[in-house]
């Protein structure tokens, strides 16, 4: 995933004019104008880095000057210094919250994200982890992105990305096939086709109309396994991704990816998430320029 520079730092500026509303009192009537200060961003714990990208383009469209000392995706432990920053001091301070807020949500997604590739990995599955569309209104690009970087499947970023045929759209239209007909019938070719279902016949129909991928909604390890056996025996499991969705979590990942599912999503992943602590450290304050 990958912005222009120009368009990131637009998104990136609305968060921080959220944050500072008129003006920064405290740093404005404590820091005397023009003074340059050296600082680091810090983890307090281990993890995943994530948002470096971000962090650089934020900062250099203030004219601080940056040192990188990790990238993107890399495990870090605790105490390890991510960036090193010189500029002036009422800037730092003024946009050091929306700096850390981005730094930390994205780096805490991608930590959970490789967390539980690892641990599917480790017990030999080859389940793929995706996250879901749940999370805050105007995160969405740096979430997903978050979730890339950790190794995890973005699934899809917006509307238009994939069909998705969910169990509202089914309650209007009323049938799985006539809805699969009616889409197949005017969607682009390279618009893949998925569809919600709480049932095994549902799964088998779904299948049989030519849906791409079945989501198996709020199923049990125990239903899934019946419902792959139902479609191996009408021979349509190899023409189908299944994806299981809901009720998944990291304590029982494995009893789903046991099942022999494709695709394992999350909503915890984005809508749930624990930030990965970090701190921004003045570490030396220069005399005025």
């Amino acid at each position: 995933m990958f912005l222009p520079k120009k368009v990131l730092e637009e998104k990136i500026r609305k968060f921080l004019e959220e944050d500072v509303g008129q003006g920064d009192i405290t740093t404005s009537l404590t820091i005397p104008p023009e003074t340059i200060v050296e600082a680091e961003i810090v983890t307090n714990e281990s993890g995943v880095i994530a948002g470096i990208e971000e962090a650089l383009a934020f900062l250099e469209s203030f004219d601080f000057q940056v040192k990188l000392l990790v990238s993107d995706g890399s495990m870090v432990s605790k105490k390890a210094t991510v960036l090193s920053i010189v500029g002036d001091a009422r800037t730092l301070l003024s946009i050091e919250r929306t700096l850390l807020n981005l730094l930390t949500r994205m780096s805490g997604i991608a930590t959970i994200t490789r967390r539980l590739i690892e641990k599917v990995s480790r017990a030999g599955y080859k389940t793929r982890i995706s996250c879901t569309r749940k999370g805050a209104p105007g995160l969405s690009y740096f979430d997903k992105k978050a979730v890339m970087i950790g190794g995890g499947d973005i699934h899809r970023l917006h509307l238009d990305d994939l069909v998705i045929i969910k169990d509202n759209h089914l309650a209007v239209v009323g049938d799985i096939s006539k809805a699969v007909k009616k889409v197949r019938d005017a969607v682009s070719f390279s618009k893949k086709i998925e569809i919600e279902v709480s049932k095994d016949n549902e799964a088998l129909e779904a299948a049989k109309a030519g849906a791409d991928i079945v989501m198996l909604d709020n199923f049990s390890p125990q239903q899934i396994k019946k419902t792959i056996t139902l479609l191996e025996k009408e021979k349509l499991r190899s023409k189908i991704l299944i994806e299981a969705s809901g009720g998944v979590n990291e304590q029982n990942i494995l009893d789903f990816a046991a099942t022999g599912v494709d695709i394992l999503s999350f909503g915890e992943i984005t809508d749930s998430v624990k930030a990965l602590d970090m701190s921004l450290e003045v570490v030396k304050v220069r005399s005025k320029t």
